[in-house]
């Protein structure tokens, strides 16, 4: 691969057109237009803006609703730190215009935001969250490339990505830094069962109003994958619903100042040990359900929770046994006609695309295997792979070492902070790009 054009400014390169993308896009986009160096960001999807959050991700059918409030959207909180040192009058100017992508400037735009207050502000449909993000990806004159990430390559300049495009075709997409968002494949389930439904095949099967009835079904996840699936299991024909989840109990998400305050601001989370981290990360984040989702669920007695982690699955006849462990207990084995795997991405799902040049690179820096905790620990201020180069971002992974707000939506402003500010002052001497310019190889 070419090295890089020293006239244009770095192109970062994005998997995945996700909320966390059009965030530092949209950035990236209002530091040009203000003369400062950005990086070109762009962004190679297999859908389409926003496609998670719509049926054809695979990972919702777009009816549910979102789990954090809309008004945290891709600038919140607001306080852009970027400009550098000595020009809080630049920051103050990005954090304005990114107002001009806010969750109420799109309802402004579409008439509906006097009705959305006048409702009490209620939290949007996945499928309406969508919209936004299209919204704004407009707006920001996104650089999409629509196809399937086949690859991940790199050398010690640069990325490049071997996509699969819908006219079946290979393009290669290069670029100086990278980084991966989402949850990877929906597709995954313990076993290949037509009783054992993936997320992915769950959401499939509502779409299409083809959910087998069940007398015992059970979801197997905590978080709020799992969350969606049983508020939605529990609208159809079941006569029992059972929540397995490592937890002794299912645990509703923190929703008060000083939880969130911890997710807007993660200026203390440095301070904190690491057992405090994982404490506030499992009380908060992993392994919860949505407020609203545990008022949905209260006054079902259908619904009862397994504490356990599921280890295996098997038919059994016309019923699937799922033995559960616990530490210090024997195994326990319950039997389903119908079961959930909503234990959510895998968070590593990447590493799988990576080429052996790529992989070299990456244990290299880490030490092998480059297992979850060891990238977990690497990740610095910017949020990339500390000592890696090219530059490796990994937000959804930077919750341990960084705060807890990056993996999610509840502080996408700061996420762009975080990588914008590093690539403004490693190109401070960069001319600012032309709005829709794309560096190439």
């Amino acid at each position: 691969m070419p090295g890089p054009n020293p006239s244009t400014p770095t192109t970062l390169l994005v998997i995945g057109a996700g909320p966390k993308a059009l965030a530092v896009a949209a950035k990236a986009k209002v530091m040009r237009d203000l003369g400062l160096p950005a990086p070109h960001v762009r962004v190679v999807e297999a859908h389409d803006v926003g496609a998670n959050w719509q049926s054809i991700g695979g990972w919702t059918d777009g009816r549910h609703r979102l789990g954090t409030s809309p008004e945290k959207d891709i600038g919140f909180p607001y306080r852009s730190a970027v400009a550098g040192h000595g020009r809080a009058d630049h920051d103050a100017e990005i954090s304005r215009r990114m107002l001009d992508y806010s969750w109420m400037s799109f309802l402004v735009e579409h008439q509906t935001y006097a009705e959305w207050v006048d409702r009490g502000r209620p939290h949007p449909e996945h499928h309406v969250w969508a919209r936004y993000l299209q919204w704004v990806a407009a707006r920001a004159e996104l650089d999409l490339v629509i196809g399937s990430v086949r690859a991940i390559c790199a050398d010690e300049d640069r990325w490049a990505l071997e996509v699969a495009t819908p006219d079946g075709g290979i393009e290669e997409v290069v670029g100086d830094a990278l980084m991966i968002t989402g949850p990877g494949s929906s597709q995954t389930a313990m076993v290949d069962d037509e009783r054992v439904l993936s997320i992915a095949s769950f959401w499939d099967l509502v779409s299409r109003r083809a959910l087998p009835p069940a007398s015992r079904a059970a979801v197997i996840g905590g978080g709020e994958t799992a969350g969606s699936a049983l508020d939605e299991l529990a609208r159809h024909d079941v006569m029992t619903v059972s929540v397995i989840s490592p937890g002794a109990t299912i645990y509703t998400r923190g929703e008060s100042y000083f939880e969130n305050a911890m997710f807007s601001d993660p200026t203390g989370w440095p301070n904190l040990t690491p057992e405090e981290r994982r404490d506030v990360i499992r009380r908060t984040d992993r392994g919860v359900f949505s407020v609203r989702v545990q008022e949905n669920l209260l006054g079902d007695n259908r619904i009862h929770h397994l504490q356990g982690r599921a280890v295996s699955a098997r038919r059994a006849g016309d019923l699937i046994a799922v033995t559960l462990h616990n530490p210090g207990r024997p195994p326990q084995t319950h039997s389903f006609d119908l079961v959930v795997d909503a234990t959510g991405g895998q968070p590593l799902w990447f590493l799988d695309l990576f080429t052996d040049d790529a992989a070299d690179l990456l244990e290299l820096t880490l030490g092998w295997p480059p297992t979850l905790e060891r990238i977990e620990t690497s990740i610095g201020h910017d949020l990339a792979v500390t000592g890696l180069t090219p530059k490796l971002y990994l937000p959804n992974l930077a919750g341990f070492a960084q705060g807890p707000g990056f993996p999610n939506l509840s502080s996408l402003g700061e996420l762009s902070n975080r990588v914008l500010r590093i690539a403004s002052r490693r190109n401070r001497d960069a001319r600012p790009a032309r709005l829709g310019q794309v560096t190439r190889p």
